[in-house]
């Protein structure tokens, strides 16, 4: 008897309340997708900039903080 592997593609409807959290956050980090998670300091800055435009002050200066904070890159 001779054996072949065949590959197809199949649609399936899935409920996503089926599968538990753990699972889902461990699938999103197999693939390298999960958000990080901002450090106080980057909340601190993200909240100094949101309150500035508010109130149409300059942010510049915590934009460029925040952006190094988060990615690790000068402006």
């Amino acid at each position: 008897m001779t054996r072949k592997t065949v590959y197809t593609e199949v649609e399936v409807d899935v409920d996503i309340s089926d599968f538990c959290t753990e699972d889902l956050l461990d699938e999103l980090a197999a693939r390298g997708s999960l958000p990080q998670e901002a450090d106080d300091n980057a909340k601190q800055l993200l909240e100094k900039i949101w309150q500035n435009r508010r109130e149409n002050k300059p942010f510049d200066s915590e934009l460029d903080r925040l952006i190094y904070a988060v990615l690790g890159k000068i402006v």
